[in-house]
């Protein structure tokens, strides 16, 4: 059988005519097109705002355990009067009166890495 037959290209030539170049077909398509690709709700503006999404989901769970680990410090602190003195004593340098306090500072130009 040859496929050089003229009633097999006038037939898929009617095929393409009557249901691939129909108005409703064409529109249909550009409205995919523009859908997927142009409009303020594509896919590709969509695909982007699941991923900043993504991404502060990830950051409200490190703020979580951040919040957390400083919840228990807090708690701790204002729990144990020991650990409060040692606290004011390392971070803000306090002392009891009759306590000197010496700050040694390494000299950054005579320290080797």
């Amino acid at each position: 059988m040859s496929t050089d037959n003229p009633t097999n290209k006038t037939s898929a030539f009617k095929y393409i005519q009557r249901y691939v170049l129909n108005k409703y077909v064409i529109t249909f398509v550009l409205f995919l097109v523009w859908i997927i690709l142009f409009d303020n709700s594509s896919l590709l503006v969509i695909n982007d705002l699941n991923s900043e999404i993504k991404k502060y989901e990830s950051q409200l769970e490190h703020y979580k355990s951040e919040y957390e680990k400083h919840t228990l410090f807090y708690n701790t602190l204002m729990e144990n009067k020991d650990e409060k003195e040692r606290f004011a004593r390392e971070n803000y340098f306090m002392k009891k009166p009759d306590e000197e306090i010496f700050i040694l500072v390494a000299d950054s130009v005579n320290v080797k890495n």
